[in-house]
């Protein structure tokens, strides 16, 4: 009595044979065509196998260019997801980012850094509402250059507290008698992501409102 193999007779399941295929147009197959293209080439028209050749060569750079978009198309996917798993990481901590506008909380306060690339005589915040009215200045004093925190309580010049919402934050930089502007980084909270579809932008949404790019963190906190 014959047996039959704990595996069955794989002939019947082998799957049958598939076809290679190559549709561009490679190294050795340009090369073949080049070498056709001389024995066959008529010495009274040059110029219509110089064309010949140089349309091979045009296909080949064509050929060439598409393997390259390509690959920096896959380059671009990886350097996406990538920057929205470290954007996905920062929902529910506290950033540093460079922007004039910060969220101020019920009996909250603003927080955020002035950064120096010189010693200045005196650097002064200046804090705003949505209408750009001043409520404001807080003094910082002379600074070293370097990192420079400062914080807003807010309140205004009265000493009232105003109301939670946005403000405008910006800085002076006093040097002698030159006054310049400063780019501030102020405090924020990550609330959520949203992946930026069709080519746009991914943003980081705050709280109370408002939005951020990824590149836009100055530190974690």
């Amino acid at each position: 009595m014959s047996t039959i193999s704990p595996l069955g007779d794989q002939r019947l399941f082998a799957p049958p044979p598939q076809e290679s295929r190559n549709d561009e147009l490679g190294q050795s197959d340009f090369l073949t065509l080049m070498i056709t293209q001389f024995k066959n080439q008529d010495p009274f028209k040059p110029m219509e196998n110089g064309e010949f050749l140089g349309q091979l060569a045009q296909f080949s750079t064509v050929s060439g260019i598409e393997s390259l978009n390509n690959s920096f198309a896959g380059l671009s996917n990886s350097i996406s997801g990538e920057q929205a798993l470290q954007a996905a990481n920062l929902v529910g901590h506290s950033v540093l980012a460079v922007t004039d506008v910060g969220y101020l909380s019920e009996g909250g306060q603003i927080n955020g850094v002035v950064e120096l690339d010189s010693s200045a005589t005196a650097v002064q915040i200046d804090i705003k509402d949505e209408s750009g009215e001043l409520l404001r200045t807080v003094s910082l004093g002379e600074q070293q250059a370097g990192v420079v925190n400062f914080s807003w309580d807010g309140l205004d010049s009265k000493g009232e507290p105003v109301s939670p919402g946005q403000y405008q934050i910006s800085a002076r930089v006093v040097r002698g008698t030159q006054v310049e502007s400063a780019a501030t980084a102020l405090e924020a909270r990550i609330e959520s992501v949203t992946l930026g579809q069709f080519g746009g932008e991914m943003q980081l949404n705050l709280t109370g409102g408002g939005a951020l790019s990824l590149a836009q963190v100055y530190q974690i906190i």
